[in-house]
């Protein structure tokens, strides 16, 4: 089946959560499917790491991330560089996150996010690992600590699942990052984010699912699963006018570049 469809990578997933358990095998298989060959899954508390390593060591087409998510970075024990330096040493261990800030649901916690952040962004730069940023309602702090800390030394970095401003994201684009279009550029109301999408390079936007979450239509408010990243996909390539295979490939190449050890 892998030959005549397009393949894809799902950039961005959780296989962790309860949502999959016991249904790896088959996510896995629908995924293959619909050429999703590839996906990252994202660990979001460190306690989780032995979990999600296990899912990745288990299922080839698998790579894992690690972090503390911002939303929990008021609870979590703060990372330290040294032990997300030492869980990068891991064969299928591609990226440092998602680390962000989050002023919509925890804004209260903004000081320990912003300290975790900064931790993280260090991680990044001694690895060379791509930072995987989550924003939400924080453009304009997010675009001066990614500027100030750029500066200072640089790193990779992608903006998952980017529903943000347009001026956060001409300030990824502008330090040379990667924009994640998730199912929310599918919705019907995101004619927004699809215009700060064809307005990027096609060169620096990957497709992910955030699954279980934020399903693109014709799954709309059911779980979300790394096969769905077809549906996005194709909403990219419409927004960029090409041919899916085109835009499918442009995609690959992206990833590759940016999560250069899952290459």
């Amino acid at each position: 089946m892998t030959d005549t469809v397009p393949q894809i990578t799902d950039s961005h997933c959780h296989l962790d959560f309860p949502d999959f358990e016991g249904e790896h095998e088959a996510i896995i298989a629908r995924a293959a499917e619909a050429g999703v060959t590839r996906m990252v899954t994202i660990c979001t508390r460190l306690r989780q790491v032995p979990q999600v390593r296990a899912i990745a060591e288990a299922h080839d087409p698998v790579f894992w991330t690690a972090a503390t998510h911002p939303m929990s970075a008021g609870e979590e024990p703060m990372a330290t560089v040294e032990e997300l330096v030492a869980l990068a040493q891991h064969p299928k261990f591609v990226g440092i996150g998602e680390t962000g800030l989050d002023y919509h649901y925890t804004a209260e916690t903004k000081a320990a996010q912003i300290e975790s952040l900064l931790i993280h962004i260090e991680a990044a730069r001694q690895t060379k690992l791509p930072l995987i940023i989550h924003s939400r309602d924080a453009d304009e702090d997010m675009a001066r600590i990614l500027t100030e800390e750029h500066e200072k030394g640089e790193f990779t970095c992608v903006m998952h699942c980017f529903s943000s401003g347009s001026e956060l994201a001409k300030a990824a684009v502008d330090l040379g990052f990667y924009l994640s279009m998730s199912g929310i550029a599918t919705f019907p109301k995101s004619q927004e984010i699809r215009d700060i999408f064809a307005a990027a390079p096609v060169e620096r936007v990957l497709v992910e699912t955030d699954s279980p979450y934020l399903a693109p239509p014709p799954h709309r408010g059911k779980r979300n699963e790394p096969a769905f990243t077809a549906h996005t996909a194709r909403k990219g390539a419409e927004v960029y006018g090409m041919d899916y295979a085109d835009f499918a490939a442009q995609t690959q190449a992206n990833f590759e570049r940016l999560f250069w050890k899952a290459a």
